[in-house]
């Protein structure tokens, strides 16, 4: 997701951004926060939705059929561990993209495939996993090592 304005998924976050309120996603109801990658001298900003408790964790993007260009889901771990991500139910292509404790970026599971139960692993201690499109990381030229905040 780029350092852009609005996609058409950006009509989902629902308005509570001017009244001071934290946005929140009227599909899915969690909160919605911007979060930045550092990439070659670029960045690049999402609106992602964030989920935090083990039941929004589990369900994650499962059933969503769209998703706006820049948006994406973050599941920031209460302690950092070895990661593995997989696809059940999930209906649309994601970079699955596993960021370090030293907040870059690990490894990207690039282009998962729908359906797909075979586990996706970090190549290491994860932070934080950050779901986009599929393919929209490599459009955008965001690689292992890029710097990752919210």
């Amino acid at each position: 997701m780029a350092a852009t304005g609005c996609s058409q998924g950006d009509d989902k976050v629902a308005a509570g951004q001017a009244s001071g309120k934290p946005a929140v996603h009227s599909e899915s109801g969690l909160p919605v926060v911007p979060l930045k990658v550092q990439s070659g001298g670029r960045t690049h900003t999402f609106m992602v939705e964030v989920a935090r408790s083990e039941a929004e964790q589990a369900k994650g993007l499962m059933f969503r059929t769209q998703m706006g260009a820049d948006e994406g889901m973050i599941f920031p771990e209460q302690t950092p561990r070895r990661a593995a991500f997989w696809m059940r139910n999930t209906v649309i292509p994601l970079d699955i993209i596993f960021i370090g404790t030293d907040h870059r970026i690990l490894n990207i599971a690039a282009n998962a495939v729908p359906y797909d139960e075979t586990p996706l692993p970090a190549k290491g201690v994860a932070i934080g996993v950050l779901e986009l499109n599929g393919g929209r990381a490599a459009q955008l030229g965001i690689k292992p090592g890029d710097e990752v905040r919210w």
